[in-house]
């Protein structure tokens, strides 16, 4: 099964939610889509559904013209933001509501209940009901209850955002596995760079109702076609800075020179902007080959494991994430630096001119995440 939108935009009362939008979604395949509060996620998850019907442009499964059709006449599942189950049911009952609703033997919805159960891990949950449970077990359950619909396309609208850290993490490294043994095509839902690189698959990057770039995620992530895609996948924010190239030197905005090595030796002379992540910024007393510069520290944020520390320099502020405890007092001026083959370079229409030969995968991880799943590697 293949689902495809083809030059799909959707206006609502005179604003574009979502602008010829293009892509296509085969079976078997996670697509994720990232992207800020507003970017068109919701949107596109709908019109996938059949819940909202295009302005203009087509929605086909297997080629065949579906626009306009009610989303009960689709093989689709979907799961919001907002775990929903019925309080009077037990798990067992919710699991098996659509099944019973389909009119299947009770042979066959006692075998497939058991079997999304056991994926989930809820067997020793089914006689309860969703009261009874933790958030992450209900919103387990209402997983189990899109999967057990056999549904060929099944849409997850940030199904993690109102669980506690602990619960998300343990769910994020259950999905994959998940989405694996189903074999449906699915769509995630995200506004978090961290848990696009944990789901593996393919990322597309929407801002303002567009989808930026589509493809394997840490392709994505590690060569943004644009300045924007690199901002949509970054958190802390992406660090920007302004340079200039000219005869053999670089000069960055704020009046440090450089000579222009690394990425920078095979730039045409010229203004560029320099993007880096957070992780990308080294905060030491300077390192040979390194591009230093003195900032000032606004305020340094411990989160147990990782330090963030806020940095203003000139009129930019930047952000620069530290492996263990780091307490710095605010006004305090440290040093800096950045490796000119650890940075991305974009030109005067901010397209992608430069970007790092080699970065590890796990560096760029948040710490306790997984490496690529088999998906990625299958597709990289």
């Amino acid at each position: 099964m293949s689902v495809t939108l083809d030059h799909v935009t959707r206006t609502v009362d005179g604003t574009a939610h979502i602008r010829d939008v293009s892509l296509t979604l085969e079976r078997g395949t996670l697509s994720v889509l990232l992207g800020p509060t507003l970017s068109g996620k919701t949107s596109i998850m709908r019109l996938l559904a059949g819940l909202d019907k295009p302005s203009s442009g087509r929605v086909l499964v297997d080629g065949k013209d579906v626009t306009g059709i009610d989303v009960r006449q689709r093989s689709v599942a979907m799961v919001y933001q907002q775990f929903i189950n019925y309080p009077s049911l037990t798990v067992y009952e919710n699991i098996a509501s659509p099944l019973r609703v389909q009119r299947r033997p009770k042979e066959e919805i006692e075998r497939r209940v058991q079997e999304a159960a056991r994926l989930l891990k809820l067997e020793p949950y089914l006689n309860r009901t969703p009261l009874q449970l933790s958030g992450g077990q209900q919103q387990r359950t209402a997983i189990a209850r899109a999967l057990v619909k056999g549904a060929d396309l099944v849409l997850l609208d940030e199904p993690l955002a109102n669980l506690d850290y602990k619960l998300r993490e343990e769910l994020r490294t259950e999905l994959p596995r998940i989405f694996e043994a189903s074999g449906a095509i699915f769509v995630y839902a995200t506004t978090e760079p961290s848990e696009a690189l944990l789901l593996g698959g393919n990322t597309l990057c929407m801002w303002e109702g567009e989808v930026l770039q589509h493809g394997v995620t840490p392709k994505v992530y590690r060569h943004p076609d644009t300045l924007r895609v690199a901002q949509v996948f970054s958190d802390p924010p992406l660090n920007i800075v302004g340079i200039e190239k000219k005869n053999g030197s670089v000069q960055y905005a704020g009046g440090i020179n450089a000579p222009a090595t690394g990425l920078y030796a095979d730039l045409a002379d010229g203004a560029y902007r320099v993007g880096f992540r957070a992780h990308q910024l080294e905060v030491a007393n300077g390192a040979a080959g390194r591009h230093a510069f003195s900032a000032t520290v606004t305020v340094t944020e411990i989160t147990g494991s990782e330090s963030f520390v806020h940095l203003h320099r000139d009129s930019q502020n930047w952000v620069a994430v530290l492996h263990g405890v780091h307490e710095y007092e605010p006004g305090v001026t440290l040093h800096a630096a950045l490796d000119p083959d650890n940075v991305f370079v974009f030109d005067a229409a901010d397209r992608l001119v430069a970007s790092p030969k080699s970065i590890a995968f796990s560096s760029e991880v948040p710490s306790g995440s997984r490496e690529e799943n088999a998906s990625n590697k299958k597709n990289a």
